[in-house]
C-alpha cells in the first residue's frame, strides 16, 4: 500500500524534544526497580556477533541465558521459582548448532535466533541472503534477523524493498523473522518510518532498529517513530508486530527507559518477549550488579557474578 508512505511527514523537532523528555524520566526506585529490570531480562536477546566466536564462548553464553540471575538473588527476591531467562540466544549462522547443542544439553527451550541475510552491511545478493537464511533455519535457528539494503531506502526503491523483505520472510518458513532497518543509516526519521511500514507489509514479525555494527543504534527519535509506525500498522490492519532496539545499550538504566517508552507509546500488552526484545551483549552484566546492589546493599566483587 504505497499510498500509506507517499504523503509521510515526520515533525523532527517534536520528535527530538519527546526523546529529550524521555532522558528526565524519574528512575525507578526499590522493589518496582528489581522487578522492572527483571522483566528488562526476560526480553533480552543475548548476543554473541563476534569474529572470534567459538563453541566454548558460545556454551558459556547459553549457560548464562538459562541462568541469567545468580539463583540467591532470585532466591532473596521469591522469584527463583519463575523460569526467568533471557529472551533468545542471537549468534551468527555458523554457531547457531553450537547454541542449539548447548541449550539442549541444558533442558531448556530457549529459542536460537541467527543474523542473516549478509549481516551487517546487507551488500550481497539477494540470491546469497535466502540461502544463507535457509541455512540458518536447517541448523536449528527459530528467528532470524534479516538486514535490509539501505540503499534501496536511500534510493526510495520502496515496491523494491518490499519485495526483498517479503522473499525473506518466505524463506525463514516456520522461523520469525525480525527485519533489521539499520536506522542510523538510513538518512531521515521520515525514511524509518517509511522502512518500518514496508517491513511491516512485507510480513515481518519484529522490526529492529540496528545491527550494533553503525556508529549510531538505537537512538530514542528512531525508536519513537518505529514505534507510532508499529502502532499505525495495528490500527490499520489489526496485526501486532514486535520492537526491537539494539546496539548501544548497555545500562540497566537504559534497558527501563527503553520497556518505560514501549508502555508508554504501545502499551502493557507489548512488554512480552513475543513483542519486545532488547538486542545486547553486555547489558546483562549491568542488570545482575544492580539486582545484587538491591538485595545485599553493595555493589559486587568482579569475581561474585559469572560473566555474561
Amino acid at each position: 500500500e504505497l499510498g500509506w508512505i507517499s504523503k509521510v511527514y515526520v515533525n523532527r523537532p517534536a520528535v527530538v524534544r519527546h526523546a529529550e523528555q524521555i532522558k528526565k524520566w524519574k528512575t525507578l526506585k526499590g522493589n518496582w526497580q528489581a522487578a522492572w529490570l527483571l522483566k528488562a531480562v526476560t526480553c533480552i536477546d543475548l548476543t554473541t556477533l563476534s569474529g572470534d566466536d567459538t563453541p566454548s564462548n558460545v556454551h558459556r553464553l547459553c549457560f548464562k541465558a538459562k541462568h541469567p540471575i545468580r539463583e540467591d538473588l532470585l532466591k532473596a527476591l521469591d522469584m527463583h521459582d519463575k523460569g526467568i531467562t533471557v529472551g533468545a540466544v542471537c549468534v551468527y549462522p555458523a554457531r547457531v548448532t553450537d547454541a542449539v547443542n548447548a541449550l539442549k544439553a541444558a533442558g531448556c527451550n530457549i529459542p536460537v535466533a541467527s543474523v542473516a541475510a549478509g549481516f551487517p552491511s546487507g551488500q550481497t545478493p539477494l540470491e546469497t541472503k535466502l540461502a544463507e537464511i535457509k541455512l540458518a533455519v536447517e541448523y536449528g535457528a527459530r528467528e532470524i534477523d534479516i538486514v535490509i539494503s539501505r540503499s534501496l531506502v536511500l534510493t526510495g526503491q520502496w515496491e523494491g524493498l518490499y519485495e526483498e523483505i517479503r522473499q525473506c520472510r518466505k524463506a525463514c518458513g516456520e522461523a520469525h523473522m525480525k527485519t533489521i532497518l539499520a536506522t542510523g543509516e538510513l538518512g531521515s526519521l521520515a525514511n524509518v518510518y517509511k522502512a518500518s511500514m514496508i517491513a511491516m507489509m512485507a510480513g515481518s514479525d519484529f522490526i529492529k532498529t540496528s545491527t550494533g555494527k553503525e556508529v549510531e543504534n538505537a537512538t530514542f527519535p528512531v525508536g519513537i517513530v518505529m514505534m507510532r509506525a508499529i502502532k499505525e500498522y495495528y490500527w490499520q490492519t489489526g496485526n501486532k508486530v514486535g520492537f526491537k532496539p539494539a546496539g548501544g545499550i548497555r545500562t540497566a538504566k537504559e534497558a527501563v527507559t527503553w520497556l518505560m517508552l514501549v508502555k508508554d507509546e504501545l502499551g502493557v500488552e507489548w512488554l512480552t518477549p513475543e513483542l519486545f526484545r532488547l538486542g545486547a551483549s553486555s547489558l546483562l552484566g549491568d542488570i545482575e550488579q544492580q539486582i545484587f546492589y538491591h538485595v545485599t546493599g553493595s555493589y559486587p566483587l568482579q569475581h561474585e557474578l559469572a560473566m555474561a
